[in-house]
């Protein structure tokens, strides 16, 4: 809506400096507080059906009875409202509902500050220092409480019928879980759509070991509505191959090069871990498989008898690297996904390092579903590298893609 030029002009008379706007006493703040007050007026208005000082609203059952005193808290620090009652006490304001303390925009602030990893004492002091605001850790724990609707709807939403690639990935998460401390897994499902859209499926919180857990994720995916994953990306654990396969039997299973990288790093001095990658990197990028098992001979003897479990993960590996090479360049860039994962991880993990543990698996999921919120909204689709590589999909896998366009 326009606010006429006049309008402004009016109350920009007497404006000198910054502080006359801006500051605790400024326009903006006193514009606020008046549009608030005359706002719930219209509302009473309503409620009671007629203007006041109207003598249509003599002899009526109900009346004005003056205001009471509430204090909000905004964006822009507290303001003292007067909110207008009535005799039957049967208004309910709208803008303002009776009990609420704080005004719209104050809790996305809240959660934006919980999704970068801000624990409660810290939102505390930010909110003071910046808006002189002091906030209970009651209400930031309610208002961010307020998520894990929004987070059960989100887990159970439905999903694409078919997925050409999903990766699952696992953080280690400290929980308490009966009074102990637990390094839990939390899954997540990567998913890349025929679309070439990346989409977080779901987070699951290991609750029992093995296939047992993995299996209640797949029929869980098939429940809300998956039909067919053409490759399934995983880290390799025992049993999880099985799992998927029970679910979804046309899916190809292949082991995650990320996270064969990634584990083999770890075993590697600081110094020496920009060689070996390099040198890694010779092996899963190589043509054909048989070019990558003479790349893994001479990283063996390069670098096997310094850094033996790496050589043996590999090799101990090898049959469920494999399937990679049998796919075209096109394919194994998505498959690989590099970014995506590595950006994801890193993001999440900044976040779960600034809290320790967390009390309960709740709290974990809330806080790792607003981050991943955070962290969707800057993921782009290549369009062009999507393309080249759904004409693969689509040779490769024939009617089973063709499926997700009925």
């Amino acid at each position: 809506m326009a606010i006429k030029q006049e309008v402004i002009d009016e109350l920009l008379k007497g404006y000198e400096k910054p502080e006359d706007l801006l500051g605790d006493d400024g326009l903006l703040r006193r514009l606020k507080k008046a549009l608030i007050e005359r706002a719930l007026g219209a509302e009473l208005t309503q409620h009671l059906g007629y203007e006041r000082g109207d003598p249509g609203g003599r002899g009526t059952l109900n009346s004005r009875n003056g205001y009471s005193e509430k204090t909000l808290k905004t964006g822009d620090g507290e303001l003292t409202i007067e909110v207008p009652r009535d005799r039957n006490s049967s208004f309910e304001p709208v803008l303002v509902p009776k009990g609420e303390t704080h005004f719209e925009g104050f809790d996305e602030k809240i959660i934006s500050m919980y999704a970068r990893g801000m624990t409660v004492r810290e939102i505390q002091g930010h909110l003071e220092e910046l808006y002189g605001i002091a906030v209970s850790p009651d209400l930031i724990s309610r208002v961010t409480d307020a998520v894990i609707e929004e987070v059960r709807e989100w887990q159970n939403r439905p999903l694409d019928c078919v997925y050409p690639v999903v990766i699952f990935d696992a953080l280690r998460v400290k929980i308490r879980d009966e009074g102990i401390v637990r390094n839990k897994a939390v899954y997540l499902a990567l998913g890349i759509s025929t679309g070439g859209e990346k989409d977080v499926l779901g987070i699951w919180v290991e609750q029992t070991e093995g296939a047992k857990f993995w299996l209640k994720v797949m029929n869980e995916l098939k429940n809300r509505g998956v039909q067919d994953v053409l490759i399934a990306v995983v880290d390799g654990l025992k049993g999880f191959p099985d799992a998927i396969r029970t679910v979804f039997p046309q899916a190809q299973v292949q082991t995650c090069i990320v996270h064969m990288v990634r584990n083999s790093l770890d075993y590697c001095s600081y110094k020496d871990r920009k060689a070996v990658a390099a040198d890694l990197k010779t092996i899963y990028r190589a043509e054909t498989e048989t070019m990558a098992q003479a790349r893994l001979v001479e990283f063996a003897e390069k670098w096997g008898t310094k850094y033996p479990p790496i050589v043996q993960s590999w090799r101990r590996n090898w049959e469920q690297v494999i399937p990679f090479f049998a796919y075209p360049a096109e394919v194994r860039r998505v498959i690989y996904t590099t970014n995506a994962i590595e950006s994801l991880h890193m993001t999440l993990r900044k976040i779960i390092k600034t809290r320790g543990s967390f009390p309960t698996d709740d709290a974990a999921t809330k806080l790792l579903y607003l981050a991943l919120r955070n962290v969707k909204k800057g993921w782009k689709r290549s369009t062009r590298e999507w393309t080249a590589a759904l004409n693969q999909f689509a040779i490769l896998f024939g009617d089973r893609l063709a499926a997700s366009a009925r």
